[in-house]
């Protein structure tokens, strides 16, 4: 792990951080999360364990930090990193079918479920609130799964050409 790809996955989670907090929340305050969208983006540019476990805990922390959902730091921390190796388990499995952008946004719709669902189900746990998981996977969890995927769809892109002009170590110039 180098410094250059460090100061590329910070940027990714400044600009998820960012962009989270700038967004406006829907269904009583709570947000789509683009730490999330970010978190995949840097798991395809670095699909690596080491990688794969800080892009985890620094967007779980981070997320944490920032959740509008009362209880919601422990939550988010497990969520991002379970979905963190899940996705990053599905990425070695599809190696290079992963890096088209097609394959990767409904790859992030299906972390964006899995994130929400592990999301719900902590938070349930671990808070012990009488949370209607199903009525906030609808109202909350579709939609968000919606807008990562058209925010992934933006940006992944966006980001890929970025990559192949610098000279960072990614999955996308090795391959």
């Amino acid at each position: 792990m180098n410094t250059k790809n460090l100061v590329l996955m910070a940027l990714l989670v400044g600009v998820g951080a960012a962009l989270y907090v700038v967004i406006p929340g829907i269904n009583g305050g709570m947000k789509p999360d683009f730490m999330l969208t970010m978190m995949f983006v840097g798991i395809l540019l670095f699909p690596r364990v080491k990688e794969v476990f800080l892009l985890a805990v620094t967007t779980g922390i981070i997320s944490g930090l920032f959740s509008t959902f009362p209880g919601g730091f422990v939550p988010n921390i497990i969520d991002k990193f379970v979905t963190a190796f899940v996705f990053y388990a599905v990425v070695v499995l599809l190696k290079k079918a992963a890096q088209k952008v097609a394959v990767s946004a409904i790859l992030a719709g299906i972390g964006t479920i899995i994130s929400g669902s592990v999301f719900l189900g902590s938070a349930i746990l671990v808070t012990g609130a009488d949370i209607p998981f199903g009525a906030l996977f609808l109202t909350v969890v579709l939609p968000a799964v919606a807008i990562n995927i058209v925010a992934f769809i933006i940006i992944y892109p966006i980001i890929m050409n970025l990559v192949k002009r610098s000279k960072f170590t990614t999955a996308l110039n090795q391959a």
